[in-house]
């Protein structure tokens, strides 16, 4: 009986390897055919695929990415003569094209801000504050450590409008506050890129240095 049955298993094995792999094909017997002979017809050039790496990728979309980054104009700044000489020098070693740039005299105005301050110690400091929130007065650090401990009530370009700010807070109780000039005017050397396109862009790592912890920023 066993005997029978391996023989039944053995020739149930040999008959699905035929079937499957289309040895009864001739006797109507067989598995449905998955290929589609057509798609292979309607390939253009199959030898020219390639499998590209990460950074074949990246550089594929590159030009993409630069036309659709426009030109754009940069500044940095202010410098002062010799920290312009630096920078001179850091440009010429870029070798960045004739006209792509230019150090321009240029300043930053003064600054005036509504001071109060300075306190004789963050007690009192804090207090100050606590009597600011209740007006609903808004205030911050001034930018300048020499004013600290202190607090600055608005900045402005000019003395008049720092004065105007004064007389409103006056009008809603702030007494102690004045009027003070944070900041003398600035007069120095601005570098300036009028037209940076994404080839230039990746010419000014070299002036990293020379900019002196300036920022390349949009021109105004």
């Amino acid at each position: 009986m066993l005997r029978l049955l391996a023989l039944l298993l053995l020739l149930a094995n040999g008959g699905y390897y035929a079937w499957s792999h289309g040895l009864l094909r001739e006797y109507g017997l067989g598995p449905v055919q998955q290929a589609e002979p057509q798609r292979l017809a309607q390939q253009m050039r199959p030898e020219a695929l390639r499998l590209l790496s990460a950074e074949d990728a990246l550089r594929a979309e590159a030009p993409a990415s630069a036309a659709a980054r426009p030109a754009e104009c940069l500044a940095a700044g202010l410098y002062t003569e010799p920290q312009a000489a630096a920078l001179r020098q850091a440009l010429g070693t870029a070798a960045l094209p004739v006209g792509s740039w230019s150090l321009e005299p240029a300043s930053e105005p003064a600054r005036w801000i509504v001071y109060m301050g300075r306190y004789a110690n963050l007690e009192q400091l804090n207090r100050k504050k606590a009597e600011l929130r209740q007006r609903n007065v808004v205030f911050e650090a001034p930018g300048s450590a020499a004013l600290e401990p202190g607090l600055s009530l608005g900045s402005f370009d000019s003395q008049t409008a720092a004065n105007l700010r004064l007389e409103l807070l006056s009008q809603r109780g702030v007494r102690t506050a004045r009027v003070l000039q944070e900041r003398a005017e600035v007069r120095g050397l601005q570098l300036r890129l009028p037209l940076v396109d994404e080839a230039l862009r990746l010419r000014l790592d070299v002036l990293k240095t020379a900019l002196a912890g300036k920022t390349l920023r949009p021109c105004k």
